[in-house]
């Protein structure tokens, strides 16, 4: 019986289950040189080939291949809720002040009770870009306009 064998077969499974868990595209490499160490060990190929084989196998496939298989795989995040906010224009509905603490403004289809990022009152009309978002409340600054002929 092929004991190195079997050994680096166990180590494929430790490295995927590993992977598996993690999804860090780290341990796959591991387990492509565990494979190739397998296949050096069902030759009958010494144990120092077979360790060789594994660090060379796997440094080869994890410096190679893991950019590429990054830039294919990365996930394409989209923004939802509250993340789609920021940065979007809106009017405000009830004048912003901060000292009083009053202030609505209406980004999209939503009502949020907001505060000037810069503390300045900003009055009802008043087009505004969503600057952050603390708790329930929206911090604005007043929007450029852009002058149409």
């Amino acid at each position: 019986m092929n004991w190195a064998a079997i050994f680096w077969l166990i180590m494929i499974v430790v490295f995927l289950l590993v992977e598996a868990s993690t999804v860090t595209l780290v341990s796959t490499w591991f387990a492509i040189g565990s494979l190739a160490a397998m296949l050096v060990s069902l030759l009958n190929g010494p144990l120092w080939l077979q360790t060789c084989v594994f660090v060379i196998v796997s440094a080869i496939s994890l410096t190679a291949l893991r950019p590429l298989v990054r830039k294919h795989i990365k996930p394409k995040l989209t923004k939802t809720n509250v993340d789609s906010v920021i940065g979007s224009a809106g009017l405000v509905t009830v004048a912003i002040d901060n000292v009083s603490a009053v202030g609505q403004v209406k980004l999209g289809a939503m009502v949020w009770s907001a505060r000037s990022t810069s503390g300045t009152p900003i009055p009802e009309g008043t087009l505004v870009r969503a600057d952050r978002i603390e708790g329930v409340k929206v911090f604005v600054s007043p929007a450029e306009v852009p002058v149409t002929q």
